[in-house]
């Protein structure tokens, strides 16, 4: 039998994660995890934001539900606020410090996704957890890779989530974008070596046929034949109410997609085209997501689904 996972986002106060899980792969993005009565639950936090905006996208992206604990009502609130209303995240726990004032976060929630979270105290946030169930996708199989490694004696691992689907070792498994075609021979959930991993797991990944560096964050290994890589893509845009700047062909932009933030520059505004320097992969129920990391005022241009 496999293993039931469950993952979520920790926004605002990340310091609380260390309540929840022991702390593994950290790099911009910290993960914690922890086994529970025959279940996984994997905890991840955009340690390096709110330096850098893109974890935030990437920390969201890799969960299917968020814990934020709100210790400040600051503009980074506002803008992690902007990111799971953009992402659609409609499944959560709303937690604050005893100084953050209630009718004012209220305020800055109204109309967004947040307004349906689960508000509980602090020291009640664990016990709300067993709440959450596995959300498994069934369908063809899909990883996201988030962080790989050059293991000696190993050769390349790669750690990531399966999207959907199931992997199994020795599985022959595409990545994308380089097409390139991978052998899974080995597979470790939460430190264990296990024949096969099933949605939404966080996995371990001894791969063949494949070296680390032609990995990198946001790829994915999949076998499904409908994901397409493209270097354009036209987008059904809104702008974020926040952002004030006018747009302009021909300028610059990061995009949030998945995990891969690609930069891209505007071919047109409307209808939104983009034009990235590298291929995106694209897949179904993705949202782009329009960063502008310079700006020392709002960091989230907009978004919208790719057409």
């Amino acid at each position: 039998m496999s293993m039931e996972s469950v993952n979520f986002v920790i926004l605002g106060d990340q310091e609380i994660a260390t309540d929840f899980g022991k702390k593994g792969t950290s790099t911009d993005l910290t993960l914690f995890d922890r086994k529970e009565s025959e279940k996984i639950y994997t905890f991840v936090t955009p340690n390096g934001f709110p330096e850098k905006i893109q974890p935030l996208f990437q920390a969201i992206a890799l969960a299917e539900y968020v814990i934020f604990h709100v210790n400040a009502l600051d503009k980074f609130t506002g803008e992690q606020i902007i990111a799971l209303d953009a992402l659609g995240k409609k499944d959560g726990i709303l937690s604050h410090s005893y100084d953050v004032d209630e009718a004012r976060l209220d305020l800055m929630i109204k109309g967004t996704v947040l307004e349906g979270y689960k508000k509980v105290e602090q020291d009640k946030i664990k016990e709300e957890l067993v709440n959450f169930p596995t959300a498994k996708k069934d369908g063809n199989t899909s990883i996201v890779i988030d962080h790989t490694f050059d293991v000696k004696g190993v050769g390349t691992v790669a750690l990531g989530k399966v999207l959907s689907g199931k992997i199994t070792q020795y599985d022959k498994i595409q990545h994308y974008p380089s097409e390139i075609e991978a052998m899974v021979k080995s597979i470790q959930m939460h430190d264990d070596d296990v024949k096969e991993s099933i949605s939404p797991a966080r996995v371990g990944l001894s791969l063949k046929n494949i070296k680390h560096d032609e990995i990198t964050r946001g790829d994915v290994l999949s076998n499904d034949t409908s994901i397409k890589t493209v270097t354009e893509i036209t987008i059904d845009f809104k702008q974020n109410q926040f952002f004030k700047a006018t747009l302009a062909e021909n300028q610059m932009c990061l995009v949030s997609v998945g995990l891969q933030i690609k930069a891209a520059k505007f071919a047109s505004i409307s209808p939104m085209k983009l034009i990235f320097e590298k291929p995106v992969i694209i897949m179904p129920g993705d949202v782009c997501v329009l960063l502008k990391p310079e700006s020392n005022t709002v960091r989230i241009i907009g978004s919208g689904a790719p057409q």
